[in-house]
C-alpha cells in the first residue's frame, strides 16, 4: 500500500524535443569551435611574415603546416629581418597551447624579439631580455624558441636556445649531424640567461630549424624524427634553400603529426677561415 507510484516514462513528443535540443546546442558549439580555429588560423597566417631577408652567400626560406586536425592551429611561428649592423636575425618558436591565444602570444614574442633585437646584437641577451619582457606581463603561456643571428663578415651563426628543439645541419663534403647547444628554459618560465654557440660556417651546407610537430608525431618519436631530417639534409645539402625547406615539411607528414609544423632553412654558400 505504501510503495511509490513508478514514474511515468517519457513521451516519443519529448524524446524528441530533448534531442532536438541537444543537437541544435551541439550544432551551435561545433559553429563556435570552427569559427575559433578559422580565426586562429588567420591570425597565424598574416603575424608570419610575407618574405625572408637573404644576403650574398646566404639563402633563406620557411614553410608552415597547420594543424591537420584543425584543434592545435596557432602555436608554431618563424620569422627573419635584417638587423641595423649588417647582421640578420631568425627566429623559430613554439607556443605552448593553441587556438586563438596561442596566436596572438606568438604575435606578442615576434614583435618583442624583433624591437629588442635592434638594440642589442647578442642572441641570449635578445632571448633573455624576451624573456624578461613576458614575465614582466605575467604572460600565461610558455613558448620554446631559437634565436639565430647571421653575421657575413664573419661568416657564423651565433645561436641562443630557449627550450627549443635541437637545429640540424649538413655540409656538402659529407658531414651532418644534430646541434648539441647549451640551451635556457622556455620563455615565461623564470629569469635565465641564455648561453650563445658559434658555428663557423666553414663549407657550403645548410641551417635547418624545426618545431617539434616536424620531428615528433604518433609514428615515431623525437629522436627519429631528428635522425630522418639529418639524413635528408646530409643528402640534399646542395638544393636551395627552398627546394629543401619543401623536403623537410615532408618529414612531419610522415611523423603523422597533429600539432603544428614550421621549418626554417638557411643555405650558405661557406666562409673558409680568415675570409671575414
Amino acid at each position: 500500500m505504501n510503495r511509490r507510484r513508478p514514474r511515468r516514462s517519457a513521451s516519443a513528443e519529448e524524446l524528441l524535443t530533448t534531442l532536438q535540443q541537444l543537437t541544435t546546442q551541439a550544432r551551435h558549439e561545433v559553429q563556435l569551435h570552427q569559427a575559433r580555429v578559422e580565426l586562429a588560423e588567420a591570425l597565424q597566417q598574416e603575424l608570419l611574415p610575407v618574405g625572408l631577408p637573404s644576403l650574398p652567400g646566404l639563402q633563406s626560406a620557411a614553410r608552415y603546416s597547420p594543424a591537420r586536425s584543425g584543434l592545435d592551429i596557432g602555436g608554431d611561428w618563424y620569422d627573419g629581418f635584417p638587423l641595423p649592423d649588417g647582421t640578420l636575425g631568425f627566429a623559430i618558436g613554439d607556443v605552448q597551447g593553441h587556438d586563438v591565444e596561442a596566436a596572438a602570444f606568438m604575435g606578442q614574442i615576434r614583435i618583442g624579439m624583433r624591437a629588442i633585437a635592434a638594440t642589442t646584437a647578442d642572441p641570449g641577451e635578445i632571448v633573455g631580455r624576451t624573456n624578461d619582457l613576458l614575465l614582466s606581463i605575467d604572460a600565461t603561456l610558455l613558448a620554446t624558441c631559437t634565436f639565430v643571428r647571421f653575421d657575413p663578415r664573419a661568416g657564423e651563426l651565433r645561436t641562443a636556445r630557449a627550450g627549443h628543439v635541437a637545429a640540424v645541419w649538413a655540409t656538402t663534403d659529407g658531414r651532418s649531424g644534430i646541434t648539441q647547444d647549451v640551451g635556457g628554459l622556455p620563455l615565461g618560465v623564470a629569469e635565465e640567461k641564455y648561453p650563445v654557440t658559434r658555428h663557423r660556417l666553414t663549407a657550403p651546407g645548410a641551417f635547418v630549424l624545426v618545431t617539434d610537430g616536424v620531428v615528433e608525431g604518433p609514428s615515431f618519436p623525437i629522436d627519429e624524427g631528428l635522425d630522418a631530417v639529418v639524413r635528408l639534409v646530409a643528402a640534399r645539402a646542395s638544393a636551395s634553400a627552398e627546394a629543401l625547406a619543401d623536403e623537410v615539411m615532408q618529414t612531419a607528414e610522415r611523423t603523422g603529426h597533429q600539432d603544428d609544423a614550421a621549418v626554417l632553412v638557411l643555405r650558405h654558400k661557406g666562409f673558409p677561415a680568415g675570409s671575414g
